[in-house]
Formats: structure tokens, sequence, C-alpha cells
């Protein structure tokens, strides 16, 4: 085998963003990072959320971008996937992984399928998989927002825990995502054709994006000593039951999206939007919604589903590209 042909079979089994993924996440445990650093990266990190989301802006024309709020089907089936699907598999699963990681990791399981799809990831995993961004970008904002009351209320119904969130993650979401994306609306009549002439730009700040966010995620739980209370073993078994709560949801919105009539942009929204969950909106609800030592604990689940999704679906992601051209 030529090493040119060696190069090319190697980057079809290994993805070269998943392979940035995984060396970004052990970079973030393995190196410390000082706190003037780590809020420096965090800083940075929120910028280029904001740039994403007003290249976004500038690229989508506004007629996809109202088709996509119009699409009660698209719309209905996220919201259903997030706070309906999930929560069933969650509690199923972390009922199984009870007796293995111990009732308050599994909570945390629990408490990761009750959360909101994450924005910022779906949207930029639905462009690389050449999916309907602008369905994305509504469904995964809207689910956001709805999430913002709906979460706590199903943690007190599900998991028995009283507490309030206030508005800064609302706040949060149209700040940094639905404002940017507004004034690249009204940008795009002048620069929506260049942007759209130089797709590169816009995938380079996609993944850019998503490695920033993970490298800010890690580090902070390192400087925390999160990973310090997790056994090998547990993390383990947490990775093993994240992934049949992932392979679940992920089976069921793509054959739902498909028993929907959806057609393959659509259905590339609704997997990735409903299959995420939110790692930016649950660190915080987890810190209002339960105990300090509680809220440790639980994040851990929430960090590991957070790798776990963008990795999974960074493959799956590359594949339905290809599928697409």
């Amino acid at each position: 085998m030529s090493p040119r042909s060696a190069t090319a079979s190697l980057r079809t089994w290994i993805d070269p963003f998943v392979a940035a993924l995984i060396a970004t996440l052990v970079l973030g445990i393995v190196l410390p990072v000082p706190a003037g650093v780590q809020s420096a990266i965090e800083i940075v990190a929120d910028m280029a959320i904001v740039v994403l989301f007003l290249l976004y802006g500038m690229r989508l024309r506004t007629t996809e971008v109202l088709a996509g709020l119009r699409n009660a089907r698209l719309q209905g089936g996220i919201l259903a996937a997030t706070f309906v699907a999930f929560p069933i598999v969650g509690i199923a699963v972390s009922a199984a992984a009870t007796p293995v990681v111990g009732p308050a990791l599994a909570n945390g399981l629990l408490f990761v399928s009750l959360l909101p799809s994450t924005v910022q990831s779906s949207v930029a995993l639905t462009s690389v998989a050449r999916g309907n961004i602008a369905g994305a970008i509504t469904g995964a904002t809207v689910s956001n927002v709805v999430g913002m009351g709906l979460t706590p209320l199903l943690v007190l119904a599900v998991m028995g825990r009283e507490g309030t969130t206030g508005l800064g993650g609302v706040r949060a979401v149209l700040l940094q995502l639905l404002l940017p994306f507004a004034i690249g609306q009204l940008l795009q009549g002048w620069t929506g054709a260049w942007v759209r002439a130089h797709r590169p730009l816009t995938l380079l700040v996609d993944r850019g994006t998503i490695l920033l966010v993970v490298f800010a995620a890690v580090t902070a739980a390192t400087a925390g000593g999160v990973w310090d209370s997790v056994s090998g073993w547990a993390v383990v078994a947490l990775a093993a039951a994240g992934l049949l709560m992932l392979g679940v949801v992920l089976a069921a919105t793509w054959w739902g999206g498909a028993r929907l009539g959806l057609d393959l942009p659509d259905r590339i929204a609704l997997l990735m939007c409903g299959s995420k969950k939110s790692l930016a909106t649950g660190l915080p609800m987890a810190g209002v919604l339960f105990p300090a030592a509680t809220a440790a604990t639980i994040a851990v689940p929430l960090i590991l589903f957070h790798q776990l999704q963008l990795v999974v679906c960074a493959v799956i992601a590359r594949r339905l590209a290809r599928r697409a051209t």
C-alpha cells in the first residue's frame, strides 16, 4: 500500500476532527491552566460563539430562517425528542446504572436527560453535515429558552429536587446567540453571497468554536478537581451508560424524522438538535438546583456526556456530509 493510500485509509477510520476533539479533551485534563489563562480561554470561546452566529446570520437567507420557524414538524420533533423521549430513556438508563456507579452519579445521568439541547454544537454539526441550519438554529434556541423553565420542573417531578433558575441563561442566549445572528441577518443582503461563496470559512469557525468550548469546559473541571473524586471504573461505566442513552436517542430521532416525513436536511437537524444536551446550560442549572456537593458530582456525567455526544455526532456529521453531496 502506498503512503498516499495508507493516509487515505487512516482518514477514513480516524476522522481528523474527532482526533482533534479527543486531543483537546486529553489536553484539558492533563494540562494545568492558571486561573487567569482559564478566564482568557473562556472569553475567547464566548467571542468565537458570537462570531460563529454572526456568520450564520450573514450566510443564511432570511427566507430560509422564516421557513425554519414555520416547520412545525421539525420544531415539534426537536422539542419532543429533548423533553419527552430523552427523559424516558434517561430514567431507564440511570436506574440500570445505579448499582454500578452509585445513586449520585446515576442521578447525574438522569439530570443530563432533562436538559435542553445545546445550541452552538448542534448548529455547528448540522452545518458540517449539510443539514437545515436555519431549522437547527431556531429549534435548538427554542429548546434552550423553553428549557430554562421546563428543566427545573422536570427535575422537581422526576428527581424530587426543588430549585429555581434565574433569567441569566435566557439573557445569555439572547445576547450571545440571537443578537449576533439578528445582526448578521441585517447584513445578509450585502455579505450573504460572499460568505456563501467561502464555505471553508464557516466550517473553520464551526470546528474551532467547538474545540474552544470543549477545552474551556474540561480545563475548568480539571481546575475544580472534578476528576479526582471519580474512579476509572466509574468513568467507564458512565461512558457506557452515556453511549447507550445517546445511541437510543440518535436512532429515535433519525428514524422518527423519517416517520414524520422530513427530508434529509430536516432529518439531520432533528438528529443533531434532538440528541444533544447543553453543558453551558446544565452546569449553571446544577449549581442552582442542587446543593454544592451534589452539583459537583452531577457535573461529572454531564461533562463526560458532552464529550461523547460531540465525538459521536462529529463522526456521524462527516458521514452525512458525504451522503448529502
